[in-house]
């Protein structure tokens, strides 16, 4: 009979283990959520402006700037739905520290994209934002004001799932490290 208990109880999840567990789950919808959010304000954001009979038009996909974030956020947000099934599996399998070492490679892959996703996007942001008197670019964020600030939503949305993806790698590796009793 002690020995049945000794079984049950080492298949058991502890706290921590359950901790861990729902900061992984909590921190991957939000990632998710992040990225559906972020790409769609960017895809959405256009605006047409009249000036003196003359007609013009920001959109995301004249920048491919803008459209590298926006599939950025597109692929990561597919990739993290297939890393919460995984890690649903991985829960109903048991804990291993090799299947959380390949969460730390996946969400590290996923942030390395969402940061030069965010880099670039910050970049042109900056210039639509304030332009570059050196070069003699002008700032069109005074004309495209909606515009500027649907990118500039969808920029900040995507540094948040950029944290989210950071706390998922740290634990990840945190875990990875971690050797079974």
């Amino acid at each position: 009979m002690a020995n049945n208990e000794a079984k049950f109880s080492v298949n058991q999840p502890s706290k921590t283990q359950k901790l861990f567990i729902g900061v992984q789950i909590f921190f991957r919808i939000v990632a998710i959520a992040a990225s559906v959010a972020s790409s769609w304000l960017m895809i959405t954001s256009k605006q047409v402006i009249d000036i003196g009979g003359i007609v013009l038009d920001a959109r995301y996909s004249y920048s491919p700037e803008f459209k590298f974030l926006a599939f950025t956020n597109i692929v990561v947000g597919c990739f993290s739905l297939l890393s919460l099934l995984f890690l649903v599996l991985v829960v109903r399998q048991g804990s291993n520290p090799n299947h959380y070492f390949f969460l730390f490679l996946h969400d590290l892959a996923m942030m390395s994209l969402v940061v030069g996703g965010c880099a670039a996007a910050t970049t042109v942001g900056f210039l639509g934002k304030h332009g570059n008197s050196h070069t003699g670019w002008m700032q069109i964020c005074d004309n495209f004001g909606r515009f500027c600030n649907r990118a500039t939503t969808s920029v900040t949305i995507s540094y948040l799932n950029m944290v989210c993806l950071l706390i998922l790698t740290i634990t990840s590796a945190s875990k990875s490290r971690k050797m079974e009793a």
